[in-house]
């Protein structure tokens, strides 16, 4: 249980830093948070067999998902828009 709270903490701070660095495609502090969560969930069921197991593993693939699915919809928000 804590794994899994880990995973989507840090999927929610890797999709805010990916939201503070790539600003145009930031979704805003509460959609950036809240797509991080889902890409933290997401990324660590993708990439948690790839990466070792424990602590450094959980951080790291909670993060990459959260930033990388924040990414993408910002992606397909700005073409949607377009």
């Amino acid at each position: 249980m804590e794994t899994l709270l880990i995973q989507l903490v840090t999927g929610a701070v890797g999709g805010n830093l990916a939201g503070a660095v790539l600003k145009k495609f930031s979704l805003g502090t509460i959609w950036n948070s809240v797509v991080g969560i889902l890409g933290g969930g997401i990324g660590s069921q993708v990439l948690g067999g790839l990466l070792s197991s424990g602590l450094i593993g959980d951080i790291a693939s909670g993060g990459v998902g959260g930033a990388v699915l924040m990414i993408v919809v910002g992606v397909v928000k700005k073409l949607i828009a377009k």
